[in-house]
């Protein structure tokens, strides 16, 4: 009987722990990642077994399944590589390189996010003005709306060339292509978060500004601005992120020699896929590490004016 208690409260104990581990967001985001790797892997072996068992037909080596694992986990130029392959690039690309080598992704990455930070930027202004203006003037939201929401119909892949050649017809080149195409892409969640924002006062709190006698500037900065910035920091998540693939799309029509754009290019055109997903890799951590940012200063800026988030 007393190991039957003993027992059943190990199995509560660990409901409980499994539970409290599951609860926030480190656990679910662990195991999703767990399963990511252990899809990648399986991936890896499988699109990477064809050439390592044509391989060892063509040498006539008597093979098992454990040489044949191990032979699609080393290859030079796999189809698809393994994660400790990509780390190992990355290690070698980013802690091994000088920050002004060529060579360092740390350095093609800081070429990239100059000009995500000021596409980001610039669309960023640009939505919350036209945001301001759709909620305060019903011809503009009848008129202008719909343009807004058609524009993001257009794909990037084909408006960047055009961009890049027109701006450098004119003379603008370097990083101010890739700035505008970054903001075509992040103006977009900006405006409509911000409307969506601005919008969210409800009856009683427009009519409690009327009764105070507020004139439409007091009404924008006293309720409808503080009210939208909850929108505005989730919309600019999201800006940030696609502000970076906007980044990397304007590197490609140009060929590049900077930029992780470049290095995507320069990976494909030798068949260097460790390369092209090493580049990838660190996109999607610079494009994480700069969400991370905007939710910090999301916290702080929402608890200085007393809102819990």
């Amino acid at each position: 009987m007393a190991m039957t208690t003993e027992t059943a409260v190990l199995e509560t104990g660990k409901r409980t722990l499994l539970a409290t581990a599951m609860a926030g967001q480190a656990g679910p985001v662990s195991l999703l990642l767990l399963a990511l790797v252990v899809i990648w892997y399986a991936g890896a072996v499988w699109m990477n077994a064809p050439w390592a068992i044509d391989r060892f037909e063509k040498q006539k080596i008597d093979w098992s399944a454990g040489d044949l694992l191990r032979a699609t986990m080393v290859q030079k130029r796999p189809i698809l590589p393994a994660p400790h392959q990509v780390l190992v690039e990355m290690n070698k690309t980013i802690l091994q390189k000088k920050i002004t080598s060529k060579r360092s992704l740390i350095y093609h990455s800081w070429v990239t996010l100059s000009s995500t930070l000021l596409g980001f930027a610039i669309g960023g202004i640009l939505g919350i003005l036209l945001a301001v203006g759709i909620v305060h003037n019903r011809t503009l939201e009848k008129s202008l709306m719909p343009w807004v929401i058609s524009s993001q119909t257009i794909p990037i892949l084909a408006i960047a060339p055009m961009v890049i050649v027109v701006l450098g017809a004119i003379g603008l080149r370097g990083l101010v292509p890739k700035a505008i195409i970054s903001t075509y892409l992040c103006f977009f969640p900006v405006t409509i978060g911000m409307v969506k924002g601005l919008r969210s006062p409800g009856v009683l709190e427009m009519d409690l500004m009327r009764t105070f006698n507020a004139s439409p500037w007091q009404t924008f900065w006293m309720l409808r601005w503080p009210a939208s910035l909850p929108f505005l920091f989730t919309s600019l998540k999201v800006a940030i992120a696609i502000s970076l693939v906007g980044a990397i799309v304007g590197e490609l029509p140009t060929g590049a020699q900077a930029g992780l754009g470049a290095r995507l290019l320069a990976g494909s055109y030798y068949g260097q896929t460790i390369q092209i997903w090493s580049a990838l890799m660190t996109a999607a951590v610079l494009a994480a590490l700069l969400v991370v940012l905007i939710g910090v200063i999301e916290r702080v800026v929402l608890k200085r004016m007393g809102m819990k988030r």
